[in-house]
């Protein structure tokens, strides 16, 4: 029995979901606004979630991630009755299942939940081990164990894997445990800064070159792409590797066959890619700044790791780690974190993420070299100031909304209001004489009107006709 979360204002299709789950046999849990969804989500694991966009509180693909983060990690089904192509691309994008326009019948929206459960159920059994080794990886946010569970599970495959995220989020250490947890730990870790290759040297330092190949070539040397034999090679900022060593570089890892400069003979190289960007690389396709077909050849499978923003849950647990780190590495006695710094740490924006979090720390420890707590002062001023100036701002936003006087609106009213008024009061009219005129059949209704089912629907949740018609 699985159970399943039904968020959505519309009592008549509520209510139908509510029954449809239990006939499945499942158990099924109603919330009529966002702020109720939510709070189920987090308390109560769940395998599924039907989540309406437009609910009176807020829009259900803003609350998607939060809810798809949830420990239980559900699959999330969006319903709407206003279908939208940018909707449907967020949607897909922050992680849904699938996105549905509502229905004329239940069974359009059964399908899709019955694949999910099996899905959950195959990923169960088939589920890999958690990685055991992941040093320097410190978080229990959902957002990172999700991570972390696509590293173990990519651990286990031969796949090309592509690793994107703000700079600072920690994809050279996804990439390394990638490979310590993977058949080929005891191969070797071959990291390229791409952005890093000096552009005459590129092709020497990818694949080698032989002995006299070009002025200055007084010895052979060894590419890197032959060093990652049998073991790894992880191109860190890829999006920033030359166009044509694109070309060259995607025929390398077609065939896993290279030809150092000056060779007469090709050689082989059986590495497997990790490869890590800060950059848009769709974009970049787009703009033909990044090859397409290499593109696809790199994200296999795609882990996206989130800002430190994004998990301030992490916060307190990264800092602690990396204290206790540095200390070691200093040689001095342990340092305890005070209350008033890990506040300071929480309301910071982490631009530069766990890099520039570790950054600071290291700053502060040096400032604090033999004392034992860290308080503010050991801080930055920077990160001071900018935390200050920000509570100021938002303490002078909030006398501002307390002290603005309430404006009088004209007797007469602004035209807008006027005309948005008669808009809804001839729309409510036209759907209520539709309604009358085909006795609330739905399918009639739209042949009448020329308006499409999901339209249609629509304008009766906003008009409140619903329970008008005769079926949904």
């Amino acid at each position: 029995m699985a159970n399943v979360l039904i968020i959505d204002d519309d009592q008549s299709l509520n209510s139908l979901l509510v029954e449809m789950v239990s006939r499945m046999g499942h158990q099924p849990t109603a919330a009529l606004d966002l702020k109720s969804g939510v709070r189920f989500a987090r308390s109560s694991p769940f395998d599924v979630v039907f989540l309406d966009v437009r609910l009176p509180d807020g829009n259900g693909l803003d609350a998607l991630p939060a809810i798809g983060n949830t420990p239980s990690q559900p699959e999330v089904i969006i319903i709407t009755a206003d279908g939208d192509p940018d909707g449907a691309e967020i949607a897909i994008n922050s992680g849904a299942w699938d996105y549905i326009e509502k229905p004329e019948s239940l069974s359009e929206i059964k399908l899709p939940l019955i694949r999910a459960l099996q899905y959950r159920e195959a990923r169960q059994e088939a589920r890999p081990p958690q990685l055991m080794k992941h040093d320097g990886i410190v978080g229990s946010s959902p957002a990172l164990k999700s991570c972390i569970e696509q590293a173990s599970e990519a651990a286990v495959m031969e796949a090309n894997v592509l690793l994107t995220g703000e700079t600072g989020t920690g994809k050279d250490l996804f990439a390394q445990a990638i490979h310590k947890n993977s058949s080929r730990a005891r191969g070797n870790f071959v990291a390229v800064d791409c952005a890093a290759l000096p552009g005459t040297l590129v092709e020497s330092i990818l694949f080698g070159h032989v002995k006299g190949a070009f002025t200055g070539a007084d010895r052979p040397q060894e590419g890197l792409i032959r060093q990652a034999d049998g073991g790894t090679l992880f191109l860190d900022e890829v999006g920033e590797l030359p166009l044509n060593i694109q070309k060259t570089f995607l025929r390398v890892l077609e065939g896993h066959r290279f030809r150092a400069i000056g060779d007469k003979e090709e050689t082989v190289s059986d590495f497997r890619l990790i490869a890590a960007t800060n950059r848009n690389l769709v974009d970049m396709v787009m703009k033909r700044q990044f090859r397409e077909d290499l593109f696809f050849r790199i994200q296999t499978m795609t882990i996206a790791l989130p800002p430190l923003r994004e998990r301030p849950e992490d916060i307190r647990e990264t800092a602690a780690y990396h204290v206790a780190r540095l200390c070691g590495k200093f040689g001095i006695r342990q340092k305890e974190i005070s209350p008033e710094v890990l506040d300071v740490l929480l309301k910071h924006r982490w631009a530069g993420n766990v890099r520039e979090l570790v950054h600071t720390l290291e700053r502060s420890i040096a400032a604090a070299f033999h004392e034992p707590v860290l308080y503010i002062k050991h801080l930055p001023i920077a990160i001071r100031v900018e935390v200050k100036k920000n509570a100021v701002m938002e303490s002078r936003k909030r006398e501002s909304r307390l002290e603005a006087p309430e404006t009088s609106t004209p007797e007469i009213g602004r035209w807008k209001n006027v005309r948005e008024t008669s808009v809804l009061l001839a729309e409510k009219k036209y759907l209520e004489d539709l309604l009358s005129l085909t006795g609330g059949r739905i399918k009639a209704a739209c042949t009448v009107s020329g308006l499409s089912r999901p339209r249609l629907y629509s304008l009766m949740k906003k008009h409140k006709l619903l329970k008008t018609a005769a079926a949904i």
